[in-house]
């Protein structure tokens, strides 16, 4: 962070400053874990051993892997050659001079990532074909019958049941190979499938005690639950419709924008009636809410199945089948296919940082205490979260890399999601979870024996996957610890990511809707809050998702208002100070964050308009009452409801960034964070920024400095009548430049930018101004036709253009006053 001077203003220049700490914060909760790095060999000859290098080099573990396998690592083979020559000179290296110290560290990774990817190559024919194990696993339409594959390496015996054959598998029992994988062939009967479509399946094995248990097969596509009996069990549905029950995707992904305006939601909760919505209904009602507010991706929460409707979706039970509760297969294509004829692409929450506990319907019902090398997760606390209550993957597992790998891809194509958010990615990159971590930016905490190397190898080669696959997805970490490299490429030895998410934001604005007085707010440290983050690495930054609403907690704007929004959002009443405070800092801490906080943005549905109170599932301390987990669109659409306002200037945020392109460009330049007069100046591409935080002054004549000289008009103005404000700010107005010292010597400019123009600031309004192409408003003036009248706009309004001389001392405004609500520009 660069200091302009010795007072208040100051020059951040994200494009030319050091990385620091990137956006992680935050205390979170648990204990550390003891490291196994481990290869992952595929398990199909004897075992051998091994010493193999820890994560500095100085230290060594013993560990196991194949006879077959050990010639790929010895000293003289030359695929290890190539290896090691490739991970001697990284890339990331030369964009973060502070990894140096670390790069034994980051070449032990890469090495251990391009030895993975070799294996597989060597035994699946590539990573490509490695995530097609939805071909081969699970129930598939083979020529003649249906085939059924499982690994479950701990059964003793398997049969396959279902209401196909009365839950009765003594006709079909299954043949277990070499590698723990049970099969059966069930022809077809009279030429048609002997399992009929949407008819329950399950896969019913003995282990080690003789005892014998019914589970979902493990990649199934769909599981359904008896929705007449409490707390029933999910049973897995075997999904092939017929060719004209199938949907036909009709229109294309859209392109990838230059930077994602995401709109997060939640398809259950989406329905304004107190009841689970469907997807049908979301891509007809809500799909078009959110493209009319200028979004250009969805991201879409709870769509892999998870038996507890509270979890929000992320304790997954069958990470292969989309959650009925909303509807089938078919349903959610037809909810993407509708999202991309909108324009809109669609991102899904994925969860592979841990999985359900639920024995009878989830994953973890296919441990049965077999050591970790046979299941899907670790044994003992390794394997185990305490705070979350759910199972963690041994991403070591030759078959958990081909189920997870093979997860995304199923994904991606057989529903042409446009690309990820990761979910709990802090929890996969250490083996201490995040938790009671206090992330400081000192690069030991980031890379020490406390990172888990297989869950970041398993990251690579997820992230290096799916860019293959879709060259143009779009692949979100929510992080919070801030690793360097984690949105690095994974060819230069990051882990491969677009984008983190900006953590420590919401944290940041939640402590200040809580702890702090209006007075108190330091802008100096919500300019270093929004852009503290790593400048080669990119962040979604967001005020407010679903996290910050949940029960226990509220929305933004019911912080701001509270009981107020019950009674005081009609505009046919007169504008209370609380309503009236709440609706202007809802709006600007919206758009600062969004402006200043990253190179994407993201909402939570039903944040666009203030949507009060908070989020709350159905369950027995509410009397599973759905009223607080819907949105009530009502508000927003009920034209006398104040609500209107804010999703008005939450459109036009969208639309400033789609006309102006500024969240894409690397020009952001914080120039002043004034203490005392409350007000933070920045440019981001060529729009500049002027946030008055102030409560109650007005100032005019108001000096913020800009790079470019030339004309300035206003094109987005939070006071402006239709986004609920005064009108107080005059928009044809033309505001031109001074110049401001010595050309090329930043200590004589203004808050060392080279140019200046007044403004009238009024309190608690943010206004953007850009810069007039005079050739294309000449061009304009031709098109509309010769002759039309009007004002010469050739001379400054005079209290708008100020008459300091270049690097003269004159204050930044000319005056202010109290507000009293009257003041226009002139």
């Amino acid at each position: 962070m660069m200091k302009a001077s010795a007072g208040l203003s100051r020059t951040t220049a994200i494009a030319s400053r050091l990385p620091g700490p990137a956006c992680g914060d935050s205390k979170r909760l648990i204990a550390k874990q003891p490291s196994d790095a481990v290869i992952c060999w595929p398990q199909k000859v004897p075992k051998n051993q091994l010493v193999f290098p820890l994560l500095g080099g100085s230290m060594s573990r013993q560990v196991k892997h194949t006879s077959a396998i050990s010639a790929l690592v010895t000293d003289d083979n030359p695929t290890v050659e190539s290896n090691e020559e490739k991970t001697e000179d990284l890339g990331i290296l030369h964009v973060d001079p502070g990894i140096e110290p670390y790069k034994d560290h980051f070449r032990y990774r890469m090495k251990r990532y391009a030895d993975q990817k070799k294996l597989i190559e060597k035994y699946e024919g590539g990573l490509a074909e490695f995530a097609k194990g939805f071909l081969n696993f699970g129930l598939n339409r083979e020529e003649g019958g249906i085939v059924y594959r499982e690994w479950a390496p701990a059964a003793q015996e398997a049969e396959l049941v279902g209401d196909f054959n009365g839950w009765s598998g003594s006709k079909h029992r299954m043949q277990k190979n070499q590698f723990g994988v049970w099969s059966i062939r069930i022809p077809d009967s009279d030429g048609k499938p002997a399992i009929p479509h949407n008819s329950r399946v399950k896969f019913r094995f003995k282990y080690g005690n003789g005892t014998w248990v019914d589970r979902i097969p493990a990649w199934i596509h769909y599981a359904t639950v008896d929705p007449n009996r409490f707390a029933a069990p999910y049973d897995g549905v075997y999904w092939d419709p017929p060719p004209d029950e199938r949907h036909q995707f009709k229109f294309p992904r859209p392109p990838k924008p230059k930077a994602p305006r995401i709109y997060e939601a939640h398809v259950g909760m989406s329905s304004s009636e107190p009841r689970i919505n469907s997807y049908r209904e979301f891509a007809d009602e809500v799909l078009p809410r959110i493209k009319a507010n200028n979004y250009n991706t969805v991201q879409l929460m709870a769509v892999m199945e998870h038996s507890y409707y509270a979890s929000f979706g992320y304790h997954v039970t069958n990470f292969f089948a989309v959650s009925s509760r909303s509807g089938t297969p078919e349903d959610l294509k037809y909810l993407i296919d509708k999202a991309h004829s909108l324009g809109l692409r669609v991102l899904m929450d994925v969860v592979h940082s841990h999985a359900s506990n639920n024995v009878t319907d989830g994953l973890n019902g296919f441990d049965v205490g077999q050591g970790s090398q046979d299941s899907y997760f670790h044994t003992g606390d390794q394997g185990y979260h305490k705070l979350w209550d759910s199972r963690l993957f041994n991403y070591a597992n030759w078959e958990v890399l081909r189920f997870l790998l093979s997860n995304l891809r199923w994904w991606l194509e057989e529903f042409r999601f446009d690309g990820f958010r990761f979910d709990g990615v802090t929890s996969m990159l250490y083996h201490h979870h995040g938790v009671n971590m206090t992330f400081s930016g000192n690069y030991k905490e980031y890379f020490s024996e406390a990172t888990d190397v297989d869950a970041v190898v398993y990251l690579m080669l997820a992230n290096h996957l799916i860019h293959n696959i879709l060259p143009d997805a779009t692949v979100i970490a929510e992080d919070v610890s801030g690793m360097p490299g984690l949105c690095r490429s994974v060819s230069e030895g990051g882990i491969g990511f677009d984008y983190r998410l900006a953590m420590a934001i919401p944290d940041k604005w939640i402590d200040y809707l809580k702890n702090k007085k209006d007075e108190e707010w330091s802008m100096e440290e919500i300019s270093q809050t929004l852009t503290n983050r790593r400048y080669t690495e990119k962040c979604v930054a967001y005020a407010e998702s679903h996290d910050q609403s949940m029960v226990g907690d509220k929305t933004i704007s019911f912080l701001l208002m509270d009981t107020e929004m019950y009674s005081g959002m009609s505009a046919l009443t007169d504008l209370s100070p609380v309503v009236e405070r709440g609706i202007a800092l809802q709006k600007m801490i919206h758009f600062i964050t969004m402006a200043l906080g990253g190179d994407g943005y993201l909402n939570f549905m039903g944040n666009e308009f203030g949507h009060p109170e908070w989020i709350d599932f159905p369950r027995e301390g509410n009397d599973w009452s759905y009223d607080k987990c819907r949105r009530q669109w009502n508000l927003v659409d009920t034209d006398h409801l104040r609500y209107k306002s804010m999703n008005a200037f939450d459109r036009a945020m969208n639309l400033l960034d789609e006309k102006f392109s500024f969240l894409s460009s690397t020009k952001q330049i914080v120039s002043s964070a004034n203490e005392e007069d409350k007000v933070i100046v920045f440019e981001r591409g060529d729009l500049v920024f002027v946030f008055n935080f102030h409560p109650k002054k007005t100032y005019e004549g108001y000096k913020v400095g800009c790079d470019l000289p030339g004309r300035y008009r206003v094109v987005l103005d939070s006071d402006g009548w239709e986004f609920g404000g005064r009108g107080r700010v005059g928009h044809d107005v033309d505001h031109f430049t001074m110049p401001e010292g010595l050309p090329g010597v930043p200590e004589t400019n203004f808050n060392n930018r080279p140019n200046s123009f007044k403004v009238l600031s009024p309190p608690r309004t943010c206004v953007v101004y850009y810069r007039v192409d005079e050739n294309q408003e000449q061009n304009e003036e031709a098109i509309r036709g010769a002759g039309a009248s009007r004002e010469d706009e050739s001379a400054p309004v005079e209290e708008d253009s100020g008459s300091g001389s270049a690097g003269s001392e004159s204050p930044e405004y000319d005056e202010y006053t109290e507000d009293d609500g009257s003041a226009h520009d002139q």
